[in-house]
C-alpha cells in the first residue's frame, strides 16, 4: 500500500512540473507535431473552411415542452454515429456524450413532491455544459482539457493521460473514461472516418461538435432534434438562443455551484 501511495505522489509530483514545460514545447503533440501558439492538436485535426460557424460563447437551449423518448435516441445515435462513441455492451464500460435521464436526476434541487407529472415522467437529455467557468479545466494537469475563447471545452486525446482529475471536479457527471479500447469487440458499428477514435486510458465528452462547427454544420444532436434543441451565440443578444432565453423561462443544472451551464432548459 504505501509503496503504491509513493508511486502515485511521484507521478503527481512529475504532472505538476511537467506544466512548465508544456509552456516551453509551445504545443508539442505526441505525434511530434507543433501545432501554432495557443492552439493544440485537437483543434488543428479540425479542417475550418471559409463557412465555418463562430460565435462570441456557445450556448445551447433545450425546450423539454418538444421532448419525448423518441427525439432523445435520435439525438444520442447522431451524436454517437459522429464520433464514434463505442456502445461497450457492460454498463460499467458506457461513454456517453448525450443522453436521456430523469428529471429528479438532472435537477435534484429543482424537485419536490408535487411537480408537475409531465416533468416527473419526460426524459431530460443531459450532456457536457460547456460551463463559463469549468472547474474540469481547472483540475487538468496536462492541459488535455481546455477552454476555447467561444467558451466550447475541448479534450486533447493526444495529452489526457487518464487520471480522471477532470471527471472528479466536473458536477454532471458529462465525462466518461475508456476503461477499454473503444474499437475492441466491434463497439463502433457504423465508424466515421471523419472523426479519430479513441484509445484505451483517456477520457472524453461532448465537444459541442467542433468539428461539424468548423465547417458551417449544426451539431449533430441540433439536426436531429426536429426543433428541440436550439444552438447559438450567447454573446449576441440578436440570435435567436437569446431571444429564446428573453421570452421564455429557463433553468440550468446546478446553477448554485458557480460554474456558469452554456446549456439551458425551458420548461
Amino acid at each position: 500500500m504505501e509503496k503504491n501511495r509513493r508511486s502515485f505522489l511521484k507521478f503527481a509530483g512529475i504532472s505538476v512540473l511537467g506544466l512548465g514545460s508544456l509552456s516551453l514545447l509551445d504545443g508539442l503533440t505526441s505525434d511530434g507535431v507543433i501545432a501554432s501558439s495557443g492552439q493544440t492538436s485537437a483543434e488543428a485535426t479540425f479542417k475550418t473552411t471559409a463557412n465555418a460557424l463562430t460565435a462570441q460563447r456557445w450556448g445551447m437551449v433545450i425546450d423539454t415542452r418538444k421532448i419525448d423518448g423518441g427525439i432523445c435516441k435520435d439525438m444520442e445515435e447522431a451524436c454517437h454515429t459522429a464520433h464514434n462513441v463505442p456502445d461497450h455492451e457492460e454498463k460499467r464500460h458506457e461513454i456517453k456524450w448525450i443522453w436521456e435521464t430523469e428529471y429528479k436526476h438532472a435537477f435534484p434541487e429543482k424537485t419536490d413532491e408535487f411537480l408537475t407529472e409531465r416533468l416527473k415522467d419526460l426524459p431530460i437529455p443531459v450532456l457536457c455544459n460547456h460551463c463559463q467557468n469549468p472547474p474540469c479545466v481547472q483540475a487538468c494537469p496536462t492541459q488535455a482539457t481546455f477552454q476555447r475563447p467561444d467558451g466550447i471545452v475541448m479534450m486533447d486525446f493526444h495529452r489526457c493521460i487518464g487520471c480522471r482529475f477532470c471527471m472528479a471536479a466536473c458536477p454532471f457527471g458529462s465525462r466518461s473514461f475508456n476503461f477499454r479500447d473503444p474499437r475492441a469487440d466491434n463497439a463502433i458499428k457504423h465508424e466515421n472516418p471523419d472523426f479519430p477514435t479513441r484509445m484505451k486510458g483517456v477520457v472524453e465528452k461532448c465537444n459541442f461538435c467542433a468539428e461539424r462547427l468548423a465547417v458551417g454544420k449544426q451539431p449533430a444532436c441540433v439536426e436531429a432534434s426536429q426543433g428541440a434543441l436550439i444552438f447559438g451565440d450567447l454573446g449576441d443578444p440578436e440570435s435567436e438562443v437569446r431571444q429564446l432565453l428573453k421570452e421564455n423561462y429557463a433553468i440550468r443544472r446546478k446553477q448554485n455551484l458557480g460554474t456558469n451551464p452554456s446549456v439551458y432548459y425551458l420548461v
